[in-house]
C-alpha cells in the first residue's frame, strides 16, 4: 500500500486461497495439478487430432477445437498462480495482476458463451436444414462465428477492465479467494461500484441471458425437427449429435450463474470457493471428454491415427 495524506491506496492483494485447509493442502495441490495437466492434454490432444484427420475439417469440429483452445486458455489464466500459492505463505498479486488476471479469464468466458450459441446454430443447421446445410455453414460463415466470438469476448472484458481501472482500493486488500473476479474486487473497493454493478449486469444480461435463449429457442426448432423424423435409428442419431453440446451448454451455464448467485456478497465462503473451482477448472477438463467419450468420429479418428503409428 502507499500512501497519500490520510488516503492509503492498495497497489496489491492478498490472495487466501486455500490456506485455511492447512491439513489437505498438499492433497489439494495435487488433485489441481493433476486436472490442470489432464486438461491442457486433453484439450490440445482434441485440437491436434482434428488438424490432423481430414474427416474431421467439419464446421462441427472446428468449433470444437476453437472451444478447447479457449478452455486452455481459460485455465490457464487462473491455475497456474492458484497453483503457485500452496508454497508460499502469503500469496500476492499486484493491482495490474490482478486486473490482467481478469481481463483473460473474462475474455475466454465471454467468448466460449459466444461460441456455444455459433455451435447451437451449427445444429440447428445441420438437423433442420440438412440439405442445405453445406451451403449455410460455409468456411467463411464458420471463421466469421469464431472471430465474432473472440470479438464479442474482447469487447465485454475491455468494458469490464476500464471499469476495475477507474475504482479506488483503499482499506483491506486481502481476497478470500483463488483468484480476482468482479464481485471480489466490488467488494473491496472504496468508491462507488453502482455504475460497474451496472456494467456487470449489462454484460450478464447480453452474454449469459440472450445467448442462453438463443440457445434454447434453436433447440426447441430441433427437437421439433427430430420429432418428425419417423425413423426411431434417425432420431436417436440426431439426439445424440445434440447430446455432447446439450451437457456442455448446461454445464456451463448452471456452474457460472450458481457461483455467481451464491458470490454476489463476495464470494468469500469455502463452499464459494469450491464451486468456483468446477466452473473454473474441472469443466474445461470435462468438456474434451464430454464431446469425444460417445462420439463415433472422433474414435474413428483415433483408431486411424493409431494405425498410422503401427506402419511407421
Amino acid at each position: 500500500m502507499t500512501g497519500g495524506g490520510n488516503i492509503t491506496e492498495v497497489t496489491y492483494f492478498i490472495l487466501l486461497g486455500f490456506s485455511d485447509f492447512p491439513r489437505i493442502l498438499a492433497v489439494l495441490f495435487v488433485a489441481f495439478l493433476l486436472i490442470y495437466i489432464m486438461t491442457l492434454t486433453w484439450n490440445l490432444g482434441l485440437i491436434i487430432l482434428i488438424r490432423m484427420d481430414s474427416h474431421l475439417h467439419t464446421p462441427m469440429y472446428f468449433f470444437l477445437s476453437n472451444l478447447s483452445f479457449m478452455d486452455i486458455c481459460y485455465v490457464t489464466s487462473i491455475a497456474p498462480k492458484m497453483l503457485s500459492s500452496f508454497f508460499q505463505e502469503q500469496q500476492t498479486i499486484t493491482f495490474v495482476g490482478c486486473a490482467v488476471q481478469y481481463f483473460v479469464f473474462s475474455i475466454m468466458g465471454l467468448s466460449e458463451s459466444s461460441l456455444m450459441t455459433a455451435m447451437a446454430y451449427d445444429r440447428y443447421a445441420a438437423i433442420c436444414n440438412p440439405l442445405l446445410y453445406s451451403s449455410v455453414m460455409s468456411p467463411t460463415l464458420c471463421i466469421r462465428m469464431v472471430l465474432g466470438s473472440y470479438l464479442a469476448g474482447l469487447s465485454g472484458s475491455v468494458s469490464q477492465l476500464c471499469a476495475i481501472l477507474q475504482l479506488h482500493f483503499c482499506g483491506p486488500n486481502v481476497i478470500n479467494h483463488f483468484l480476482c473476479d468482479m464481485p471480489q474486487l466490488l467488494v473491496l473497493s472504496c468508491t462507488d461500484t453502482f455504475f460497474v454493478q451496472l456494467l456487470l449486469a449489462i454484460v450478464t444480461v447480453i452474454f449469459g441471458i440472450v445467448n442462453a435463449l438463443i440457445i434454447m429457442v434453436s433447440y426447441c426448432y430441433i427437437v421439433i425437427s427430430i420429432m418428425k423424423i419417423t425413423s426411431a435409428k434417425g432420431r436417436s442419431k440426431a439426439f445424440n449429435t445434440c447430446t455432447s453440446h446439450l451437457t456442455a451448454v448446461s454445464l456451463f451455464y448452471i456452474s457460472s450463474v450458481f457461483v455467481y448467485l451464491s458470490s454476489s456478497s463476495g464470494g468469500s465462503s469455502r463452499f464459494d470457493r469450491f464451486a468456483s473451482v468446477f466452473y473454473t477448472v474441472v469443466i474445461p477438463m470435462l468438456n474434451p471428454l464430454i464431446y469425444s467419450l460417445r462420439n463415433k468420429e472422433i474414435k474413428d479418428a483415433l483408431r486411424n491415427l493409431q494405425k498410422k503409428r503401427c506402419y511407421c
